[in-house]
């Protein structure tokens, strides 16, 4: 029985696995009669010290009605202090360069927490630095000051195809390192709910909760993507879980390590999916590509000659279904980048080159509005908000003890109204400032929810 297991095996390769050099370094596992039995412990053996515990600390604000207001702390004699409570979280990540320590791993794992701890699987535990984040691929990169560590070599996740075996390594639940198998059940997965740029490995092998930023890797130890998300209606493993591929992963990496951020490229264009009365119109044969809406004065686009109501049904040769597919491999590319698009105009295609520049966002000075707004900085919101269907005006900077700060205005939030007036765009923002000039209400979308915020 043996012998016709690792015949069928022998068949499907995993037998040339425990015969590589990788597996005689570690020693032949078992045999039985004249066979071995098939094994992925002498490559794991390899993978696992690579493979780390992160458990973060988050000291998160608690807000209180009754708390917030003056005159209730006051009748019961209570502190001005915000209360606060310390929320804890445990992930996974990858060493991927030992001499310099640093670790790849997802930002939900590690983004704005004030404690990062590093544990190796020899125990030992160091204190993370976080190196930088970028919440639209859900790439992170910490850094720990240990000698010892040891790394996975990262492949090319391009040559990965549907059916090939992987092994996700992690920290479900807490439990420890677990080890599980699956195959790739599917490549460039996107549109699963959410922000940012996807480009998803799908797997069989169990990714449960604590498995986040763990490695994929294939049969030879080397990694190929990092374990980012499931799908599950029950919040356990199904079977269906998500990898960041390791070439997009180390991309962004790069850009972390040497600029604390991902500075993106942009098209300058604004797109929307083609629905059957729109290709009707347009007389197109299908839904398939989308239809530019918008394009930035002076972006790549313009400079390419792509005009409102051209198709984009291709990039780089790849074909388009959609706008969401438009926006991933735009933002999943470095600036400077050049890319040749596609284009349908009057039922003729055409080829064009675009060299991805910067985003450049309008931005406004809140004094030329109104004097109470003396110190804000209001801002265009960028392409992938936009094109994910966010309306507003960002908030750019905001002046330390200005009117707006004592209000309670932060950067990051976002103006989406004025009293009960709403306000899709920055050009909106500077029509409606001075309808009411005796109160100045805005409708703020921020961290905490939308609020009000009256400016004096």
């Amino acid at each position: 029985m043996f012998a016709r297991l690792a015949r069928r095996l022998a068949a499907l390769g995993l037998l040339a696995m425990a015969a590589t050099p990788l597996a005689s370094h570690a020693g032949l596992p078992p045999a039985v009669g004249d066979q071995p039995l098939p094994s992925l412990a002498p490559m794991l053996e390899k993978v696992t010290p690579a493979v780390v515990n992160i458990s973060t600390k988050t000291r998160v604000q608690v807000r209180d009605p009754f708390f917030d207001d003056p005159v209730f702390r006051q009748f019961f004699g209570l502190s001005g202090v915000p209360r606060s409570r310390v929320e804890q979280s445990l992930g996974s990540g990858v060493i991927v360069d030992a001499a310099k320590g640093y670790i790849l791993t997802n930002n939900h794992v590690v983004g704005g927490a004030d404690d990062i701890t590093v544990t190796l699987q020899d125990g030992r535990d160091f204190k993370g630095k976080l190196v930088g984040t970028d919440p639209e691929t859900d790439v992170a990169v910490v850094q720990i000051q240990a000698s010892g560590l040891q790394a996975l070599p990262m492949a090319d996740s391009s040559r990965l195809r549907v059916g090939d075996f992987v092994v996700a390594v992690g920290d479900p639940f807490g439990l420890g390192q677990t080890v599980t198998s699956g195959i790739v059940s599917a490549l460039g997965r996107s549109g699963l709910g959410g922000s940012g740029y996807q480009n998803f490995i799908q797997t069989d092998a169990s990714i449960n909760p604590g498995n986040s930023g763990g490695a994929l890797v294939n049969l030879r130890g080397e990694l190929v993507g990092i374990n980012t998300m499931i799908l599950s209606p029950s919040g356990g493993n199904v079977g269906i879980g998500f990898a960041i591929p390791t070439n997009l992963s180390g991309e962004v990496m790069q850009q972390l390590i040497a600029n604390g951020k991902v500075n993106r490229g942009n098209l300058g264009v604004e797109t929307q999916d083609i629905t059957p009365r729109i290709a009707k119109v347009l007389g197109l044969k299908d839904t398939n590509g989308a239809v530019v809406t918008r394009v930035t004065a002076g972006s790549a686009a313009e400079t390419a000659d792509i005009q409102v109501g051209d198709v984009i049904i291709a990039i780089d040769g790849k074909p388009l279904r959609n706008a969401q597919e438009l926006r991933n491999a735009e933002g999943l590319l470095p600036i400077g980048s050049t890319v040749k698009l596609t284009v349908l105009r009057n039922g003729s295609a055409r080829e064009v080159t675009a060299r991805l520049a910067p985003e450049k966002l309008a931005t406004l000075d809140g004094a030329k509005l109104d004097p109470r707004l003396a110190g804000v900085t209001f801002s265009e919101l960028p392409q992938n908000m936009r094109g994910q269907g966010v309306a507003g005006v960002g908030i750019s900077a905001v002046r330390p003890n200005s009117r707006a700060a004592q209000a309670g205005l932060e950067t990051s939030d976002i103006v989406i109204g004025i009293g009960n007036l709403r306000v899709p765009d920055l050009r909106t923002l500077q029509r409606l400032a001075g309808v009411n000039p005796r109160q100045l209400v805005l409708v703020v979308s921020g961290d905490d929810g939308v609020r009000y915020v009256e400016i004096r």
